[in-house]
């Protein structure tokens, strides 16, 4: 074998060379820090209809809507301590499409102080105010 290359290397390199096409990839530059949020923007936010097909109740009629099982996930993320950051923020950008407002989203979280604690309960607070506030920002 001529090529003195560590295949290993060869392959880093050639997925840097495939990221530079995904912006939301820069995410992975070792050179600027792992970025979870610009990592959360290659998945978008599904259509309510969608949400409501796969997770409301479309199969189950008298089941929950998918507004309130993405409020009861949420109080299950903070119910762990609120450590998954994207997991929350995305939980709150699909309720919010599912048609919660934030005023239930605030209160579903405060809830948790009781159950969770309230350290768990401040931390998904600000990261539920992360995307609740980017609305207020393009207004």
């Amino acid at each position: 074998m001529s090529d003195e290359k560590n295949p290993f290397a060869a392959m880093l390199a050639q997925m840097q060379e495939m990221t530079k096409a995904f912006p939301q990839m820069a995410a992975f530059d070792p050179s600027k820090g792992f970025d979870p949020k610009m990592f959360e923007t290659l998945w978008p936010t599904m259509p309510k209809d969608m949400m409501e097909a796969w997770f409301g109740n479309t199969v189950n009629k008298d089941g929950l809507d998918a507004k309130t099982r993405l409020l009861l996930t949420l109080a299950g993320l903070t119910m762990q301590g609120a450590q998954a950051d994207t997991a929350i923020r995305q939980t709150v950008r699909h309720a919010r499409e599912a048609g919660a407002t934030d005023q239930q989203i605030s209160e579903t979280l405060g809830m948790m102080a009781m159950f969770a604690g309230v350290p768990a309960m401040t931390r998904a607070l600000a990261l539920a105010q992360e995307v609740m506030g980017d609305d207020e920002d393009e207004t």
